[in-house]
């Protein structure tokens, strides 16, 4: 009993020597030593030219339309093109029964031949008329009746002249031709149809696309702030109203477009404006009425700060805010003014200046006041430099 207690003892007193063997090999802190700072990533801002482009929806409509419509009546005797190709200027599309219209022409024709037979009589006789006066052998009266009688004839002559102009054009009119060029939807009638002149149902329609416009609505309230923002001075009016196109299935139009005008008054329903771009469409990629996005450079900004939105928060009143790192490595908390996002940026109005160090980061670990140790984070390109991605116009 004795033997077992004496080992008890003896291990107690080697765990405890074990124990006081580690304690000590740890190193205590000392009280009163600051920690290490906390390392963030930061991106310095500097100013650069910005372009300022807007992001508005549209639709495309086509350069001309052209509603084929007959000018006589008739039946309709050929179709001479291909539905949905393309046609030209001047070229046939229908004919029309010809026979009535080229039986009026001829009959013009015989009334000029006879018109000017007369007329030709008329004029032998005033001659024979004017020589006899001369003579006194008939009286002056007899005299101006025959020089009457050829001016009449004359008349005669024209109105014939201009009756189988009529009768001609009328002729001509049988056969339709497209007024424009450009691409020819289906066809409203076939072979054998009756059509009348000035009938409202178009015989077909022809499109021109190539240009082709785009109707871009922009709403008020954002052109209102976008002239203010230019006469204060904030940007510069771009030279050139370059726009390019989102299409529907997210891809970009491969041709840059020209704005041609604004409307000059705003729709009651929608508040919005409409801005009229014309576009290149030599592959007919673009078909009327089809939706798209339009990118519209409105101005730009020589001076613009862009701040990475991941740097960027909101507070609880809806204050854009930053938190900046100063020359001492210390943490600001600052309220921004934004104008707008650009791509995945905040462009900044006020509320930080160039030079200044946004932690993109760490945010969570660099409260306000707080000593950081901050590194340079390479911000990445924006896939659309200069974008405002917010539906203005819609």
């Amino acid at each position: 009993m004795i033997m077992r207690q004496g080992n008890f003892l003896l291990a107690a007193a080697l765990v405890v020597s074990v124990c006081g063997v580690a304690a000590c090999g740890k190193k205590a802190v000392p009280e009163g030593r600051p920690a290490s700072p906390q390392s963030v990533g930061v991106v310095t801002l500097h100013p650069q030219r910005v372009e300022i482009v807007t992001e508005l929806p549209g639709r495309t409509s086509p350069f001309r339309v052209a509603e084929v419509r007959p000018q006589v009546s008739g039946i309709i005797l050929k179709r001479l093109f291909e539905e949905g190709g393309a046609v030209r200027e001047g070229q046939q599309l229908y004919q029309i029964d010809p026979a009535r219209y080229q039986a009026a022409a001829d009959n013009a024709q015989a009334a000029v031949a006879r018109a000017e037979a007369i007329a030709e009589l008329a004029g032998l006789l005033a001659t024979r008329r004017e020589k006899l006066a001369t003579s006194s052998v008939i009286s002056r009266q007899d005299r101006d009746d025959a020089a009457a009688a050829l001016k009449e004839a004359n008349a005669n002559v024209l109105a014939a002249k201009a009756a189988l102009e009529t009768a001609r054009i009328n002729l001509e009119f049988t056969r339709v031709m497209s007024p424009i060029s450009g691409s020819i939807g289906r066809s409203f009638v076939t072979e054998g149809a009756l059509v009348t002149e000035g009938q409202p149902t178009a015989l077909a329609v022809v499109y021109q696309l190539d240009p082709i416009y785009v109707d871009i609505t922009q709403s008020s309230t954002e052109m209102l702030r976008l002239r203010g923002s230019l006469q204060k001075g904030e940007f510069a009016k771009s030279g050139e109203a370059a726009t390019r196109l989102i299409l529907e299935d997210g891809t970009t139009y491969q041709h840059t477009g020209q704005l041609q005008f604004s409307e000059v008054n705003v729709d009651q329903g929608t508040g919005s404006v409409t801005l009229r771009a014309v576009f290149p469409n030599p592959d007919h990629v673009l078909l009327p009425g089809m939706f798209v996005r339009a990118l519209v450079t409105e101005g730009v900004n020589e001076q613009g700060l862009l701040a990475p939105q991941q740097g960027v928060t909101h507070n609880a009143k809806g204050q854009a805010t930053a938190r900046v790192v100063n020359t001492q490595n210390t943490v600001e908390a600052r309220v921004l003014e934004v104008d707008r996002v650009l791509g995945d940026q905040w462009l900044i109005k006020s509320g930080s200046q160039a030079g200044d160090r946004v932690i993109v980061e760490g945010l969570q670990k660099a409260p306000p006041g707080a000593v950081v140790a901050p590194s340079e984070v390479v911000a990445a390109e924006s896939g659309e430099p200069g974008r405002n991605t917010s539906s203005k116009g819609e």
